[in-house]
């Protein structure tokens, strides 16, 4: 039997950042990070141990004199008004594809806005990332999901649309062409999905389909762990969505010849390590 770790899954670019520097400024004292560092448990576990402490940006309000740590994600510029003025030291570890993001969302408001128009963003509303961006439309941009949520868009006006960082690709291109279909001209698309992220799909999806079993190893908070996994299991009905070593079980691979591993951008490769040794362990015990 064969098992294989998925080369290209495990922690994107902004992710290794942030928790690089999160354990570099962990080693000069208190630090705490506003929200999960990363949708993985585990990781956020880690870091916990060695003195991450992670808070809201309510709790920000309260605090004075503090260190904070901005994750991959972003913030809106309300977290940073709330750090300046509550005298907290700012260690800024969001994603420079996210930051440049926001520059450019902020730039097409300023401009739209004196023309009566309106900032869509495709995405998921509630996220971290997108919070961050609609912040830079002083809450004024409209999130939307699916083709469904676009009755809440207003095509008389203006649009530009731009997607959050993490979102599919394909995705993106059926609501930017039903969006060009209702509103014409006055529709200008922006694609900014992350490549990175993006073209883990045709990866996975190939990957799925050169194994008998997959185990996708993803925190269930990930969004991105979420989407992949779906595309796992369009492709291998043998997909397993899993934590963690202890959530694999023989009977789950029992007949199969080939076993892959996979994992979203927020998963550590020590987990997929972790769960490969795992198995090995499982046929050696029932060899």
């Amino acid at each position: 039997m064969f098992v294989e770790i998925d080369n290209n899954s495990g922690f994107c670019f902004g992710v290794v950042n942030a928790i690089n520097k999160a354990e570099n400024e962990l080693a000069k004292g208190e630090l705490y990070c506003v929200g999960d560092i990363v949708h993985n448990d585990s990781e956020v576990a880690r870091l916990a141990d060695m003195g991450l402490k992670t808070i809201s940006v309510a709790d920000m309000a309260g605090m004075s004199g503090k260190r904070v740590l901005f994750r991959a994600h972003g913030e809106p510029p309300a977290s940073y008004a709330l750090a300046k003025e509550r005298r907290l030291e700012v260690i800024d570890a969001s994603c420079p594809v996210v930051l440049n993001l926001q520059r450019v969302i902020k730039e097409a408001y300023n401009e739209v806005k004196e023309q009566g128009g309106l900032i869509v963003i495709y995405g998921k509303p509630g996220h971290a990332e997108v919070i961050g961006l609609v912040g830079q439309t002083n809450g004024e941009a409209v999130v939307v999901e699916s083709l469904s949520d676009l009755q809440s868009v207003d095509f008389s006006r203006p649009i530009r649309l731009f997607s959050q960082t993490t979102q599919s690709l394909e995705g993106f291109k059926q609501l930017a062409a039903k969006m060009r279909e209702e509103g014409g001209e006055s529709v200008v698309v922006y694609d900014t999905i992350c490549r990175k992220v993006a073209n883990r799909i045709p990866q996975v999806r190939s990957f799925a389909a050169e194994h008998d079993v997959i185990f996708f190893v993803s925190g269930e908070k990930s969004s991105n762990g979420k989407q992949l996994y779906e595309v796992c299991k369009e492709v291998n009905p043998r997909s397993y969505f899993v934590q963690g070593a202890d959530n694999v079980e023989a009977e789950m691979f029992m007949g199969a010849e080939k076993i892959g591993i996979s994992g979203a951008n927020s998963t550590p490769r020590r987990l997929m390590d972790e769960i490969k040794l795992k198995i090995e362990k499982l046929l050696k015990n029932n060899g």
